[in-house]
């Protein structure tokens, strides 16, 4: 297979933010006998999206990040003292406890860089997890945040501003490099993203990766968490490790040996000088709409669930 066609792979493979692995068969999954009448040949978003609360379960994320869902899933508060929640009409501030803590916990080391206020934070997770509506096919566990690039240099946000309001972009020449909004306080605020240990991966466009690699001069060992990836120039995607002692959850895949820097410089390459189309190269396939079926069998208990 060309370098033409494994790029234009991953980019049909993405929509919004999806895990950079591939998706490993999930185990448990609902046979159609088990999935109630209601829920038969119906697309999971559907079943899902209609939610407007998370389930009265204890938390427990089942499944995997784009084929599961969350039991006792968590609000970020809309607002707090170091983070604002923004796209409110969304309802996607939903998540496992460790990742609202987490977000909590950044969004204050976020406040201690010059001309940061805290943390404007996107989509998490819908109440119940599961395949959203529209964009994302990950973010279906509530272990997935998007952070928006932009500083939050005010948190007294009204509903509708954060509807309207947009996050800047921090990318040049179509992500090869970082343009001038780019700051020692973005490099900082991923770097902590990254140390801390719940974090499995932390996905952004590869002229970030290649930046912060040329800039960091002490330790380099976070850097091997964070990931180029397609889009992610006005956020960043941090993915949460499954919670200890948590069965049916599917962790991401460990980053590859070393910090992955010569791997973005590749991006970068390919970005600056795109290799010749293959003409061999088979059409992509669009993706299937996900069913019960395709999700672990306690999806359907934290959809029946008050």
């Amino acid at each position: 297979m060309g370098g033409y066609l494994r790029l234009s792979v991953l980019v049909m493979a993405l929509a919004g933010c999806v895990q950079s692995a591939p998706e490993p068969k999930p185990s448990g999954t609902v046979s159609s006998q088990s999935i109630p009448a209601a829920m038969r040949g119906v697309h999971a978003k559907q079943l899902f999206g209609a939610h407007g609360h998370g389930s009265a379960q204890a938390p427990a994320p089942h499944g995997s990040y784009a084929k599961g869902c969350i039991a006792g899933a968590t609000t970020l508060p809309e607002t707090g003292p170091t983070w604002q929640a923004m796209r409110l009409s969304r309802n996607r501030n939903w998540g496992h406890p460790d990742t609202i803590d987490f977000i909590k916990t950044l969004s204050r080391k976020a406040a201690a860089q010059p001309g940061w206020n805290g943390l404007y934070v996107g989509d998490i997770s819908q109440p119940r997890g599961g395949p959203m509506l529209s964009g994302h096919a990950s973010h279906q566990m509530g272990l997935d945040a998007d952070i928006w690039l932009k500083p939050a240099d005010t948190l007294d946000l009204s509903r509708t501003q954060r509807e309207n309001i947009s996050s800047i972009s921090m990318r040049r020449a179509k992500g090869a490099y970082t343009n001038s909004s780019w700051t020692r306080a973005h490099h900082e605020i991923v770097k902590a993203a990254a140390q801390d240990p719940r974090t499995a991966r932390i996905f952004i466009f590869p002229g970030a990766k290649v930046q912060m690699c040329n800039d960091e001069k002490g330790d380099r060992a976070w850097l091997r968490k964070v990931r180029p990836w397609y889009g992610h120039h006005y956020h960043f995607h941090v993915r949460l490790n499954c919670p200890d002692n948590v069965s049916g959850c599917q962790p991401q895949a460990a980053p590859p040996p070393g910090d992955g820097c010569a791997e973005a410089q590749t991006w970068v390459r390919n970005i600056l000088n795109p290799p010749p189309p293959d003409p061999n190269a088979p059409k992509p396939k669009p993706r299937r709409e996900l069913t019960m079926q395709d999700l672990p069998r306690q999806c359907v208990a934290v959809l029946q669930a008050q």
